[in-house]
């Protein structure tokens, strides 16, 4: 008998302001572009996870609306779940995980960031398609 699979799971918000703009953080680690969020701690609902992960990467508060996507990283087990999430509050500021907040155009956004982070902002835009998207990578590139 194999053992059982160990996956995490990590929850993302994508902000979307009156221009178009999409909320993303730069990592202070690696300073690679994001969209805000991180692992669900053990016990914490997937809202409060998102919204916990969301306030401590950028100051602001946002309250989830829709599931757009999940994305689950081939070779590493993670499963992302994205939500489309409105602003309700807070004050923008960096942390000790993110060292930029900013407002990208969708075209800063594919500029930016990987593609295996950038489909899941891109996939959260408005869309006459139908939701939510379901997508695997392997860290960097979408796979077929």
């Amino acid at each position: 008998m194999s053992p059982a699979p160990l996956h995490s799971v990590s929850v993302a918000a994508a902000v979307i302001d009156d221009d178009g703009r999409i909320l993303a953080i730069r990592r202070r680690d690696n300073s690679h572009w994001e969209p805000p969020g991180g692992v669900i701690e053990l016990g914490e609902t997937i809202h409060d996870g998102l919204r916990r992960e969301v306030n401590e990467e950028t100051g602001l508060v946002v309250e989830p609306d829709a599931l757009t996507g999940v994305y689950k990283n081939m070779n590493r087990g993670i499963v992302a779940l994205v939500f489309r999430c409105y602003l309700v509050g807070g004050s923008e500021h960096t942390s000790s995980e993110t060292d930029r907040v900013a407002w990208l155009t969708p075209d800063e956004v594919r500029n930016r960031m990987s593609e295996a982070y950038a489909v899941r902002l891109l996939d959260a835009l408005p869309t006459d398609e139908p939701r939510p998207a379901i997508r695997t990578h392997d860290g960097e590139h979408v796979k077929p």
